[in-house]
Order: C-alpha cells, then sequence, then structure tokens
C-alpha cells in the first residue's frame, strides 16, 4: 500500500522531538479549521488506527464544567478523517453518512478520542463502512463511543 501525502506528513512532522506532533495537528486544523475550534493533539496515527487528544479546558467546556460531548465528537470525526485518509486504498474515495454516538460518563479531563477500523472492511468497501469511536477519560473511563458511517465507493476515471 503507498503512503498518502497526510502519512507521509504525519511520519515526518512526528519524528521532530516535542513539537512534531502538535506541528501535525496545527497543520490538520488548517486544513479544516473547525477542528482548530478544540485545541486538538494528534497523538497516534497509522493505517486503521487514530488517536486525537481533545484538552480539558475551558473552552472546551460546557455548561456544567466538562469537556462538551460536542468537543468529544469533533474530535471523533478528526480521528476518523484522519484515520480514513491515511488507511483507504488509492483507487477507493469516501465521505462521512453519520455519527452513532453514546455518552456514558462526565468528561472530567482530556480525552482521548480513538477511530479504528480493520484493513479488510477497507479491502472489501463498496458501499457503507463503520468506523469505531471511543473517547476515554484519563482515569480509563469511557465518556463516549460509537461508529461514524462513512460512504466508500471506487474513484471515478477522470479520462472516461
Amino acid at each position: 500500500m503507498s503512503q498518502s501525502q497526510l502519512y507521509r506528513l504525519w511520519n515526518t512532522t512526528s519524528a521532530i522531538p516535542i513539537v512534531g506532533k502538535r506541528v501535525f495537528s496545527f497543520a490538520f486544523s488548517r486544513k479544516a479549521p473547525y477542528f482548530g475550534s478544540i485545541h486538538p493533539r494528534v497523538s497516534q496515527l497509522r493505517p486503521n488506527y487514530a488517536e486525537v487528544v481533545v484538552p480539558d479546558r475551558r473552552s472546551n467546556h460546557n455548561h456544567i464544567g466538562t469537556v462538551h460531548a460536542i468537543a468529544v465528537c469533533n474530535g471523533f470525526e478528526m480521528a476518523m478523517g484522519a484515520l480514513a485518509e491515511v488507511t483507504i486504498p488509492a483507487s477507493k474515495r469516501w465521505i462521512p453518512m453519520g455519527m452513532d454516538v453514546r455518552y456514558t460518563a462526565k468528561s472530567t479531563s482530556d480525552i482521548v478520542c480513538t477511530a479504528e477500523t480493520d484493513q479488510a472492511q477497507w479491502d472489501d468497501a463498496d458501499g457503507e463502512l463503520q468506523v469505531r469511536v471511543t473517547g476515554t477519560r484519563a482515569d480509563g473511563t469511557v465518556v463516549a463511543e460509537g461508529v461514524i458511517k462513512l460512504w466508500v465507493t471506487p474513484k471515478k476515471d477522470k479520462r472516461a
């Protein structure tokens, strides 16, 4: 499998001590500016797995002082998008269809948002593909979980 442009950028920037992952996170947030609103940090990225940290900071809080559920969902969306870009076969394309999420506990710390798939899902995809997402507090408690549904189809031949 050839590496996507995003994966090459991750491999280059994340190797820089101390600031590399922050540089990558900032650059990725510039590509999709709404992600920047949650001040995310991509902490892991590889085919079929991505991890984004949504910080416990006032700008991400709801009225009860915990990380807002929608900030967590933004973390899920960012993790899913990064995963999709570094995993999808070059002959296919994807677009999100929807998200089904359950909120299971208060988000009282930084939240680690993970997105996961299996390679067979991508290899066999022609239609709906479900990406598993989980949000976890620093103490290991799952605060939200669900799936993001993608529509995956073959790329059209531009020469046709």
